[in-house]
């Protein structure tokens, strides 16, 4: 049940508001001013409060926007990065395949190209494996060439692969000489040095010849294996041997052998072939 007493502040209220439009023009205009200026620094709060709003509110418009830019020109970095590499390579491999046609051309002799397709597990790179074979008339004990020096020679073929065993395994002997001074001697790989270099040594070196650094290595002949003046590598340091009779010159090969990735064996012309049967 509604209360009588509940209806008289409505009562009130609607008295007071039809005695204000009742009011006369000067007076009510009077009225209204104050009530404007009592409520100017409520409109004037509500008016920052809203400018504040949307001003937040077109911040975080442009910051979602200036992420998307972001992003975009990111991806559009990374596909200009991935084009700049891809072309870096094809130069590298343009350079490379430019070498070593120059160098085919030059060798005079016959020469099967072939791609690396393996290396040895160890890490060491003394054996690697080329995706040329018997079919192409390889066969163990042909030398492996780069355009910068000698690499090692084939010991074991398939009918399409070869494998090689490098001038850096401690396997592998190369009879040698050393142009400028005359002197021979017998190299063989020592592996890899802490440092990643890879390093030969030159033994049986006779002490009366003055062995430099900068001295050129090139193969002797002599062997039966590799045939003269094949150019090897140069002489880092020389230093007397454990015997004292002998010195060893320690040699950088000319070839990279732990970045190989082509190489050219050197195969019997068709007379050769015929004659070692």
């Amino acid at each position: 049940m509604v209360r009588r007493g509940g209806f008289l502040p409505w009562i009130v209220l609607l008295t007071v508001l039809l005695a204000l439009l009742n009011l006369p023009l000067p007076l009510a205009a009077g009225i209204k001013a104050s009530v404007r200026e009592t409520l100017a620094p409520l409109h004037a709060l509500i008016s920052r409060a809203g400018l504040r709003l949307r001003e937040a509110f077109d911040t975080l418009r442009g910051i979602g926007g200036l992420a998307a830019e972001n992003r975009a020109l990111q991806a559009e970095m990374l596909r200009l990065r991935t084009e700049v590499r891809s072309l870096q390579a094809a130069a590298r491999d343009n350079d490379e395949l430019r070498a070593l046609i120059g160098f085919r051309q030059r060798a005079g002799r016959r020469l099967t190209a072939a791609e690396v397709i393996a290396r040895d597990s160890s890490g060491w790179w003394q054996t690697l494996r080329l995706d040329r074979g018997r079919m192409d008339g390889l066969r163990p004990d042909l030398p492996v060439l780069t355009p910068d020096g000698l690499a090692g020679r084939i010991t074991e073929v398939t009918d399409r692969t070869a494998d090689v065993l490098l001038i850096s395994d401690p396997g592998c002997r190369v009879s040698v000489r050393l142009p400028r001074t005359g002197a021979h001697g017998i190299l063989r790989g020592t592996g890899m040095r802490p440092d990643g270099q890879i390093l030969c040594r030159v033994d049986f070196v006779h002490p009366r010849h003055a062995i430099r650094p900068g001295d050129e290595v090139a193969t002797s002949g002599l062997g039966g294996i590799y045939p003269p003046d094949l150019p090897v590598g140069h002489v880092e340091t020389a230093t007397p041997d454990a015997t004292g009779i002998y010195r060893t010159a320690w040699v950088l090969p000319r070839a990279d052998l732990g970045r190989m990735r082509r190489a050219f064996v050197l195969t019997p012309s068709a007379s050769e072939a015929g004659g070692g049967r």
